[in-house]
């Protein structure tokens, strides 16, 4: 009995070392293939720089969609299709116009910008006395005998202790998303939120925001850090300041738009699926170069990747483009809906939604049993510096799939950088580096072609 157990240790030890072999050997080929031969930054030039902002609803937005469909075919992908989403279609109109009117009467403009979904202003514009809080404490205690007729500015800087920059933004970003409702609720006929950035610069970054319907709707903006630190200055000099805004945004009436997906089909096991994707969508101020222009040509550069060195894997690599992360996440609770619907197996979803930057890990959201068996390819990525898979964050777009018990993965980056152009005119091509972005498209062809072979149970 001992010689066999022997015997049978010696032979799984033997498996799993020419395992691992050939899996080392698959990562460096996919690695070289995509650092030598990768296609992805001249197709985020020509997202961005040709078809430029892409907001759901929009014409540029439907241009995208025929921009991904080809992408996919040129690739190699084995089958390309697209999935309708009704998404929301909101309009900014003409540009937004703001000033601080100090007690003297002197005026300063100020760089501000339109949240996503906000109603605009009367025509001619609002002005008003302004109130500065940093917290929703802060605006209970004022209370509306405060608040009531004026226009409540959220100051609440990023905290820069945090080392991940997404924490400081998910700890601020409540201002954006609930505030103008919170200053409704005390009377107030519009709001302002310091930009969701720890970069102190004249680019106002956008964003969503939802109201509560049982609330009054009033509009809503978001001011550059250095007209905030300007406006709060002053504010604090002499609480008797106003500030004018005007807006002129609108929500019309849903129309059809798509997600679009590429499937390199599975040898054995092709009806299992390994999703990876980004949003193809981005914000009508920017080009969306690293948000999130960089994800959805990472995760095409997986088709060409793979279809270039012949790796065709067991089970489906499903490559998806969402529409509508932006300002509603249409595409991807439509794609999980639909999953649902035809009770499709999911192994696991990727997603890189976190900027074209250095990749240092990924983020694991699934049970213990399926994390510890990621875990053991980790010592595969050292050679390629990544090593971080402690982290739990997945994506906005791959979400919904939670509901089906799918486990979740996000691609994790160094995020230094990234709320310096998050939502702002200053996400453009140039703030990507080539290799960083190709580094990321390579970490994540790896993870899913192991997913494909190996799955998760």
């Amino acid at each position: 009995m001992k010689k066999i157990s022997l015997i049978a240790i010696l032979s799984f030890v033997c498996f799993s070392t020419n395992a691992q072999t050939k899996d080392s050997i698959s990562m460096k080929r996919i690695f070289n293939e995509t650092l030598l031969n990768g296609n992805a930054y001249q197709w985020l030039y020509d997202l961005t720089e040709n078809i430029g902002p892409r907001l759901a609803g929009s014409k540029e937005a439907g241009t995208a969609v025929e921009w991904a469909k080809q992408k996919m075919i040129e690739a190699g992908a084995d089958s390309v299709y697209l999935e309708p989403v009704m998404v929301p279609h909101w309009v900014r109109g003409p540009k937004e116009n703001a000033y601080i009117i100090e007690a003297g009467g002197n005026k300063q403009t100020v760089q501000v910008i339109a949240l996503g979904n906000s109603v605009a202003t009367p025509k001619d514009g609002i002005t008003a006395n302004i109130i500065e809080v940093q917290t929703f404490d802060e605006l209970e205690k004022f209370g509306r005998a405060m608040v009531e007729g004026k226009i409540v500015f959220f100051n609440h800087p990023f905290d820069e202790r945090f080392v991940n920059t997404f924490e400081a933004y998910g700890e601020a970003v409540q201002y954006r998303w609930k505030g103008p409702s919170e200053a409704a609720r005390y009377g107030a006929v519009g709001s302002i939120v310091r930009s969701m950035t720890n970069a102190i610069d004249d680019y106002p970054h956008t964003g969503s925001m939802r109201y509560n319907d049982s609330l009054p709707k009033i509009p809503c903006i978001a001011i550059s850090t250095v007209g905030a630190n300007l406006l709060s200055k002053i504010y604090k000099a002499n609480k008797d300041v106003k500030f004018f805004m005007q807006t002129n945004c609108e929500m019309k009436d849903s129309v059809l738009s798509y997600n679009v997906i590429g499937e390199i089909r599975g040898t054995e096991k092709p009806k299992e699926y390994v999703v990876v994707g980004g949003h193809l969508d981005s914000w009508d101020n920017c080009k969306g170069a690293h948000d999130d222009g960089a994800g959805i040509v990472q995760s095409i550069q997986i088709i060409k990747t793979l279809k270039a060195l012949n790796m065709q894997p067991k089970r489906t690599i499903r490559i998806i483009a969402f529409m509508n992360e932006e300002n509603g996440l249409r595409g991807g609770r439509t794609y999980a809906d639909n999953v649902g619907t035809k009770n499709e197996k999911h192994v696991a979803a990727i997603e890189s939604d976190a900027g074209g930057f250095l990749p240092l890990g990924f983020g694991l959201n699934m049970p213990k049993d399926k994390k510890a068996k990621i875990k053991k390819w980790a010592p595969l990525f050292l050679n390629y510096g990544i090593y971080n898979f402690s982290g739990e964050g997945d994506g906005a777009d791959i979400s919904a799939l939670e509901k089906h018990n799918i486990p979740l993965i996000g691609l994790h980056v160094n995020s230094q950088r990234y709320f310096d152009y998050h939502h702002a005119a200053s996400d453009t091509i140039d703030k990507v580096n080539k290799r960083e972005l190709l580094l990321g498209s390579a970490a994540m062809g790896s993870l899913a072609f192991l997913l494909a072979e190996y799955g998760l149970n």
